[in-house]
């Protein structure tokens, strides 16, 4: 069925009035399922299940990664397979469209953990208890949810702002439910069958999983005295490692420095393949470029310098060099720099998203008649109400929990909702949403009123992140429903479901992967940060915060110099993108990610996304079995290697508490 919208003319001349009453009459579909029972529970369900796989690989790359197209193709074919089996009534298009609002919810609401929230335990070393962090983020989300109400009637409604990331959600759904040839049902078994194979080369490579089978269930530590469990090593360059033995002559070594000192290592990590898929060559060979450039090139002169040296500990012991001493020495402050001041130059380079965010149009005319949503959006007494409760109630745990003045949280709202309607603007016109660099103009404006409390940026840094990406997600959620006919008040309901979710699943997981408790049964943000999970967004907030607080005058000259030329690179990298109009495809965010991420793991997902960009070139044409796998199902492959990877990891990590 083709999808109705109004033409450039009738958006540029007709007033809200007529555009409400044109949709209420052609496009909405009150009399069909929306916001059930089943389509409830099945988005809590997915989106507390598919958060955590977007905490483990934010963990991993620091990027939050969408899950609304994977929740979208889970659902269809779930009730499908339940409908043919005649278990249930099939799913309706706009009870879908209900669950991948529930679980995109879910899985951005959880970005504070593996950014902010973890950066504020880094700087403090004080763990908040979890009960918390739960009602932290829960009571800031609302407050973007609450926002979104009178945004939606703006954005959506009068100037019918495209979404594009909510109208592919919208034109994907479409074609699951009235396309031809069975594409939904390909591309969910496409995603089945390799996050299937997937899981099953997580656990052969995951020590807890095979400690499971091998001692729990095969018992062969009882009969065949198997002293350790055998598993394959996901470090393919292991095995080389173990043959050559203690021969330091076969150790390959840059300026002296072995090269796993330097995190130059070869992983198969499938999950960085998937993340790569969906990165795409641009980002990823910026990431790749920023790798190479600090593990390969400016580490090993750093060392043979003496900036990048083993150091003390706290408990007196030599702690010899490896990646993250390299990051936290030397590193992370140029890649940091181009993060940031690439994020800023791309942000002031779109002028629209600044000027288009607080236009207003001319007032609709008299005699538009009754407003006939009324009995479907949700009510503005709610947001005048609301938005002013919630951002007292926020500001007051943000005191109590963070030691942040109460004064400074609540002085700090005016500019978030200003940051927020930018933000939303964005997201309307680009589906970019750049709470990163929105984010850092909170911080360093708080930090510049008290430095003395790390506390005092990054709370409301963090608080400026999550109401700005809840308020535009719900609104490229809402886009996708209002293209089809439901309820926006339906959605807002399941956009606090998933924000619910999320917070219900992925707290107690952070404390189980991230902040695991000693032989003494206590925890600590030293192992907040590892080999495994990275934590770059996390660094990257403490590297802000750290500036701040210190200043420059504690770091080494040679620090200081590839900080300049960062920002200078960052710059020129921007400029020549935007004269080039994209041509020009290295990203200065990217290239700075690169920097923090392990190299394996930029390894990986460059590996991921030569491979489908090279698939896609060879399969290009249309209607061939390969370009219906590799481009047309490129998606549901990557969410295979993600999900497959992400749930198996975290039931290995299970599995090492509980064994």
């Amino acid at each position: 069925m083709a999808l109705q919208h109004l033409t450039d003319e009738q958006i540029a001349t007709w007033t809200r009035a007529q555009k409400d009453e044109w949709w209420f009459k052609n496009v909405y579909r009150g009399d069909m399922a929306q916001l059930t029972l089943r389509s409830a529970f099945t988005g809590f369900l997915l989106g507390g299940i598919l958060s955590a796989t977007g905490l483990y690989i934010g963990a991993k790359t620091g990027i939050a990664i969408g899950v609304g197209l994977t929740s979208v193709i889970l659902a269809f074919a779930l009730f499908r397979a339940l409908h043919a089996s005649g278990f249930a009534q099939d799913y309706t298009i706009l009870e879908n469209n209900c669950t991948q609002s529930i679980a995109t919810a879910a899985g951005y609401v959880i970005t504070p953990l593996f950014s902010s929230l973890a950066a504020y335990m880094l700087i403090t070393g004080v763990i908040p208890a979890w009960w918390q962090l739960m009602i932290w983020i829960f009571v800031v989300s609302m407050i973007g949810v609450l926002l979104a109400f009178p945004l939606k009637r703006r954005f959506i409604n009068e100037d019918q702002a495209p979404f594009p990331e909510g109208r592919a959600c919208g034109v994907v759904l479409d074609s699951l439910y009235h396309g031809e040839g069975g594409e939904g049902l390909f591309k969910a078994k496409l995603l089945g069958v390799v996050g299937g194979f997937t899981a099953l080369y997580q656990a052969v490579v995951s020590d807890g999983w095979m400690k499971l089978v091998q001692f729990k269930i095969l018992m062969l530590d009882k009969w065949a005295g198997l002293k350790a469990p055998w598993h394959l090593h996901e470090r393919l360059d292991q095995y080389y490692y173990d043959w050559a033995g203690k021969s330091a002559a076969l150790i390959p070594t840059i300026l002296g420095t072995d090269i796993r000192q330097l995190g130059l290592r070869v992983t198969l990590d499938a999950a960085m393949l998937g993340v790569g898929g969906l990165m795409g060559m641009a980002v990823a060979a910026s990431c790749f470029l920023g790798a190479f450039i600090n593990f390969v090139v400016l580490a090993p002169i750093m060392i043979q310098a003496g900036d990048i040296a083993p150091r003390l500990g706290a408990d007196g012991v030599l702690v010899p060099l490896n990646r993250a001493e390299i990051v936290n020495q030397w590193s992370l402050w140029w890649g940091v720099t181009m993060m940031v001041v690439g994020a800023m130059v791309g942000l002031l380079a779109k002028p629209e998203i600044f000027k288009n965010a607080f236009r207003r149009k001319a007032p609709a005319a008299p005699g538009g008649g009754s407003d006939l949503l009324k009995d479907i959006e949700v009510p503005m007494w709610i947001s005048y109400v609301g938005v002013p409760l919630f951002s007292v109630l926020g500001s007051y745990v943000t005191h109590v929990f963070f030691n942040v003045p109460f004064w400074l949280a609540l002085v700090s709202l005016p500019l978030i909702f200003v940051l927020t309607v930018i933000c939303t603007n964005s997201m309307a016109l680009t589906s970019w949403t750049p709470t990163g660099a929105l984010s850092k103009i909170t911080q360093f404006t708080m930090g510049a009123i008290d430095r003395s409390n790390p506390g005092s940026n990054l709370l409301p840094a963090g608080m400026t992140s999550e109401i700005a990406s809840n308020a535009a997600n719900l609104l490229s959620d809402i886009k996708p429903g209002y293209m089809l006919g439901g309820k926006p008040r339906h959605q807002a309901i399941g956009h606090i479901i998933g924000n619910f979710a999320g917070v219900l699943f992925c707290v107690p997981l952070f404390f189980l992967l991230f902040l695991t408790p000693d032989a003494s049964g206590v925890r600590s943000v030293a192992t907040l940060v590892s080999d495994q999970f990275a934590m770059p967004a996390a660094l990257q907030w403490k590297g802000v915060a750290d500036i701040i607080a210190k200043g420059l005058k504690g770091l080494p000259t040679s620090a200081l110099v590839s900080m300049g030329v960062a920002a200078v690179a960052a710059v020129a990298m921007e400029v020549a993108r935007i004269k080039t109009k994209g041509r020009f495809q290295l990203s200065a965010v990217a290239t700075g990610l690169g920097v923090v991420l392990p190299p394996e793991s930029v390894l990986a997902m460059f590996v991921g996304a030569v491979v489908f960009f090279l698939m896609g070139r060879k399969h290009k044409a249309p209607g061939t079995p390969g370009h219906r796998i590799w481009v047309d199902g490129m998606e549901p492959i990557c969410a295979g290697l993600i999900s497959g990877a992400a749930l198996m990891g975290i039931g290995n990590a299970i599995i090492n508490v509980l064994i």
